[in-house]
């Protein structure tokens, strides 16, 4: 995106739906959807353990964040 300045902080009013689920290849789909775009993205069971590590690090420390009010 072209002229954007957008990083993990940047809040977009846009709405998407996520599904998670194995696919019959033996790989993990993380499945993004919003509006006409689509993004499937697979990983192999080892990659998608460690995306599950991450999510649970970034939850851990989400918690220790104070909310704007």
């Amino acid at each position: 995106m072209k002229g954007r300045d957008m990083s993990i902080n940047t809040e977009r009013d846009i709405e998407a739906n996520l599904q998670i689920g194995p696919t019959d290849h033996g790989m993990v789909r993380l499945y993004v959807s919003a509006g006409d775009l689509e993004v499937p993205m697979d990983f192999d069971p080892e990659e998608a353990e460690e995306i599950a590590e991450e999510l649970r690090a970034a939850a851990a420390a989400a918690r220790k964040v104070k909310p704007r009010r």
